[in-house]
This record gives structure tokens, sequence and C-alpha cells, in this order.
């Protein structure tokens, strides 16, 4: 029978999330699963389907349900247990398989899950393509296969090995400097997939690295968004360590925020920007970004004479707008992921802390010289839970009372001023049932007025 999707299920172009047990369950994932393989056949894609997952606690329940739903509908399963994201993602385009299944809620807290669905180019499904899976999940029936046409299951331990050697053969990143720089780094994963990873590809490089959240368990010791506020310990282990710079990732590794010397956090749009510089000093070309990320990605580009595009919020949104430009770096600033077409088009922690190395090398400085070599800005971020059918009005609302601005509709509100050096982005979040809102402004106070008053705003209306 056709699948009918629960109503609290978080519905994006990646795919499905919600809380395990509610409405998350293996019965659930399965039948998911079993879609996706139908689905994908009726594509025209008829070559495995690699599925992975981060280490949440529900994540070996899900898998072994995920891989029963798609051996049930006959598709060839390979399976890399537990992996960055990235790292499956690269596997797949790698492989020119058909696709992927990803079992990771990303930076959600620990009793979430979901599965994120991947093409055979190793991108998450597109939003055309998504729309029509969601009407092949409300319209079609899984056809199951007989007993004698069940594919056994193929493990695959050696995609992060894969994934490692991709990162170290890039000719952004010199070995040599870094391994003879012996930069001393403090490191936190949050107890997610990322920690052997992060810690192998530091090593890699010659790093001294001084630790915390590395046991995999999925037994988060802290909120796993690597946002500022989230970074306290690991701004505490900079300092007593006297590391050179802290990196903090999330459950699946593929967001990246930094910490600078002084042990201060940075936020995550600096990780984007560094990268982009390391990028933009060897190869010129194209950025794209989405429209939540900090006006100082287009200083960098200005620096260097490229344009600059901005996509809705979204990785395959972003993903798909640096395609069409050819970009040659890109990502979502406002949640430090970085994507490098050289390696593949989807966030990558793990890449993008080899080229936050790098920028370091290349400038002979530590994060906090990285950052003054650009304008400062102040970037504030707020949720509130809002009922999306009043979003409309709202926006229009907002157009009028903060007029004189220059608008864009892609993807929610986004309002900006003064040589947008100021800016205002309310939308609708894909993975949580909110809206955000975030503003920037050359300081803080401009900021939190801004936001503030937007909020205030939007209150008014419920």
């Amino acid at each position: 029978m056709p699948i009918t999707l629960p109503p609290n299920l978080m519905l994006s172009v990646s795919g499905v999330r919600g809380r395990v047990g509610d409405p998350l369950t293996p019965e659930l994932m399965a039948q998911l699963a079993a879609a996706f393989g139908t689905f994908m056949r009726t594509e025209g894609e008829g070559g495995p389907i690699y599925v992975g997952r981060d280490s949440r606690v529900s994540g070996p329940m899900f898998s072994r349900a995920v891989i029963s739903g798609l051996q049930s509908v006959g598709a060839k399963v390979v399976d890399l247990g537990m992996v960055p994201t990235p790292t499956l993602l690269l596997a797949v385009k790698q492989a020119e398989a058909s696709g992927g299944l990803v079992i990771t809620a990303s930076h959600n807290p620990a009793d979430w899950n979901a599965l994120k669905l991947v093409t055979g180019e190793g991108m998450f499904l597109a939003r055309d393509q998504s729309e029509r899976f969601r009407h092949f999940l409300a319209q079609e029936d899984p056809q199951r296969v007989p007993w004698d046409f069940i594919e056994p299951v193929i493990e695959d331990d050696d995609a992060w090995q894969r994934h490692l050697r991709a990162i170290l053969a890039l000719h952004e990143v010199d070995i040599g400097d870094l391994r003879g720089r012996g930069i001393r780094v403090a490191l936190d994963c949050v107890n997610g997939a990322g920690g052997p990873a992060m810690a192998e590809l530091l090593s890699e490089l010659g790093c001294t690295v001084e630790a915390i959240g590395m046991n995999p368990d999925g037994r988060f010791p802290r909120d796993p968004e690597p946002t500022a506020a989230n970074l306290t310990e690991l701004c505490t282990l900079v300092r007593d360590t006297g590391a050179d710079v802290g990196f903090a990732v999330d459950p699946d590794a593929d967001r990246l925020a930094l910490v600078d010397e002084t042990g201060r956090a940075m936020g995550e749009d600096l990780t984007l920007a560094f990268a982009a510089a390391v990028v933009l000093r060897r190869t010129p070309g194209p950025v794209v970004t989405n429209l939540s990320t900090s006006q100082v990605l287009n200083d960098v580009a200005d620096a260097f004479s490229v344009p600059l595009t901005r996509a809705p919020v979204g990785e395959i949104n972003v993903a798909e707008q640096m395609i069409a430009e050819r970009a040659v770096v890109g990502g979502e600033g406002s949640n430090g992921g970085v994507i490098l077409p050289a390696l593949h088009h989807t966030r990558d922690a793990p890449m993008a802390a080899a080229l936050i190395l790098q920028h370091l090398v290349d400038i002979g400085g530590p994060p906090s010289s990285a950052a003054a070599r650009w304008p400062s800005y102040s970037i504030v971020k707020e949720k509130i839970r809002f009922p999306r059918e009043a979003l409309a009005g709202a926006y229009q609302m907002l157009e009028e009372d903060l007029n004189g601005a220059t608008l864009d509709h892609s993807d929610g509100l986004w309002l900006a001023w003064r040589d947008r050096s100021t800016w205002l982005h309310v939308r609708p979040s894909g993975t949580e049932p909110i809206v955000r809102l975030t503003a920037e402004a050359p300081d803080e106070d401009g900021a939190r007025a801004l936001l503030d008053h937007a909020t205030g705003l939007l209150e008014g209306v419920v």
C-alpha cells in the first residue's frame, strides 16, 4: 500500500526527520527505504544503494530496518556502517551507485533521527526529484521480491580511507607545509561519527590534538549544533592547552565551527570565508552561498575579483547553483558548511578543516589574525514557533514596516540595506518546526535591534 506519512514528520528536499518513536519507527524507516529503492529503479537507476549512519543510539536499529526495506524490493545494498555523511556521499559518487540513504539528524538533539536521500551523483535529491518521490510515496506500492531475488548485503569498511586519501590529494592542501608547522588543534566532536575521522585526518596533517567528545556513542554531552553558545568547553580547552585553533563538528561531520587561539568562538560564517580564501588564492572563480551567510564572504570574493551568487538555504540548493555557475568553492556559511567541487558537491567538515589549517599556514598567523584581514560584522540568530499558514501575511507586514530594503523572496523573506552590510532573513526551518530569523549589521547593537524588532512584529501576529 502507499505510505501515509505522519503529520509530525519533518519533510525537506534532503529527506525526512523526526523524533525517535514518534513519528520515526523502524517500520516507517523500512517502508521509506523500500519506496526509495523502488523509486530509484523507476528513475532509471539499477545499481547499488549505499547506506550509512551517524553515531546516534537509534542508528543501528534504523540501519537494520533501512537495509531490510531495501533488500525487500531487490535492491543491492552496500553498508558503510558509521561514517561521516560526506564520506557516504563521496562513496556514492566514486562508485557511480544508484544512490544512498544516510541515517542522521545532523545537528538535531539525540532524540531525533532522519533519513537523507542521496542521488547517484552523491548529492541530496533536488526539489523536482524530491517532489516526484513524495508523489511516489502517496501513489505507489513498492513491489516486494521473492526470496530468491533478495540480494546479499556488501559491507564496505574502506569508505573513510578513500575519503581521507582524496582530501590529502587536494592541490589546495600542502601536506609538507602543514606537517612542518605542527599546528596544535583543540577538537570537539560531540561523540558523533566525526571523531575517528577527524582524529586520523589531523594526525596525517601533522597536528597535535587535544580532544573532547571523541567517543562515537551518540550520547551527546551538549546541544550538538556547533554554535558559539554551545562551545564553552571547547573554548576552555583551547585556553588550557594553548591550542592554535579549535574545531567543532556536528554529529555527522558536515559542519565545522571555529574557536580562535584566545578561546573565543568565532561562529560558523568564518569557516567558509577562510576556506574560500584558500581556494580563490589558487583557483579564482565564482563563489556560491546561501542567503543567510555573512557579508564577509562577499568581501572575500571582492578581494579576489570574483562573482558571488546567493541561493536559498539548503545544501542541495547551493550545490545546484554552484554547478550552474561553475563555482570553484561555496557552501553555507550560516552553518559552517564548505563545498569544494574539486572533491564533491557536498558540505564536508574534514575537508573544511584541512582548508582552514592551510589558511593559517598561508597567512602565517593565528585565527584572530585571519579574521582581522576582513571587515567585522555581527550576526545574531533567533528561532521562534510560528504558524506556517500565517507566514505570507507576516512577510508582507515586515516588508511594509521595514521599508526601503532590497528584497529577495526565493527563500522566505530576505531584506538588505546599506549596500547589503545590514540584512535580515526570515524563513521556515526545513529541519525543525520553527521559523528562523537571522540579522547582520556592522555592530552587534544594530543587528540585535533589527532582530528584536522583527521578532516583536512576528510575535504580535501569533
